[in-house]
């Protein structure tokens, strides 16, 4: 297991999720550490949880109360740069829309890294593996390779929006199948909670989120064998795509 460097961290990362709060519960952890290393981090948040809980809200009060949360969130990991695709929450389909969608972005933020959710259905943790989540996963994949690099693919972002390709050297995927990165957020997990407890929507049921996140990181810098180097960690699949 690579653990990264922060001293060699990437210029320009994008994040893709489905929803506000994906990121915080995920790796805003390593945002953190990212940004402390000078990176550029941009969100890219496909929903604005709108389908979510409180169910007694209005749709509309929810949906701009939880894009401000994840806006505030953003904020306690150095991310000012938070963008809502407005996609329908609880209907993301790895369609061509949501993959020209992703792939605008890309091609507007020309990331040298972009972090997405994980592709792979888990049956021992079956919240994570939300259909919005999976189809999300999927089509972020697709856009980094082939269609945000391709002239020929979605040509109204070139043609129309003057949107040239752009090609992303790396994904890094949370939690993927076969996690082989790292990265170290012992310094940032005040940060991280802060970033969590600003969804106040969402976690009530968590009665301390530092405490909590605490142990979910450090349990899997013990899972990965990496506790002697780092006591707590977040974890992805790198995959190289140049």
């Amino acid at each position: 297991m690579e653990l990264l460097d922060v001293g060699s961290a990437p210029d320009r990362v994008l994040v893709v999720v489905a929803h506000p709060d994906d990121i915080d519960f995920g790796i805003a952890g390593s945002a953190a550490a990212l940004t402390a290393a000078g990176s550029t981090v941009i969100y890219a948040i496909c929903t604005s949880g709108e389908a979510g809980i409180p169910e007694e809200m209005d749709r509309a009060e929810l949906k701009a109360l939880r894009e401000a949360e994840q806006r505030t969130a953003a904020a306690a990991v150095g991310v000012s740069d938070v963008r809502f695709l407005g996609m329908p929450d609880g209907h993301l389909q790895p369609d061509l829309d949501l993959r020209k969608a992703i792939s605008r972005v890309i091609r507007q933020t020309k990331p040298d890294v972009v972090i997405s959710q994980s592709p792979e259905r888990r049956y021992d943790r079956i919240f994570a593996s939300h259909p919005d989540h999976l189809a999300t996963a999927e089509a972020t994949i697709a856009a980094v390779y082939p269609d945000a690099r391709n002239p020929h693919a979605h040509v109204g972002l070139l043609d129309d929006e003057g949107l040239a390709p752009h090609a992303v050297a790396q994904i890094w995927i949370g939690n993927g199948p076969q996690p082989n990165l790292a990265v170290n957020i012992s310094d940032h997990l005040a940060a991280k909670a802060q970033a969590l407890s600003s969804h106040t929507s969402q976690v009530a049921w968590i009665k301390d989120v530092e405490a909590v996140i605490t142990q979910w990181a450090s349990e899997t810098a013990e899972r990965h064998g990496i506790a002697d180097d780092a006591a707590h960690v977040e974890v992805f699949q790198k995959v190289n795509c140049s």
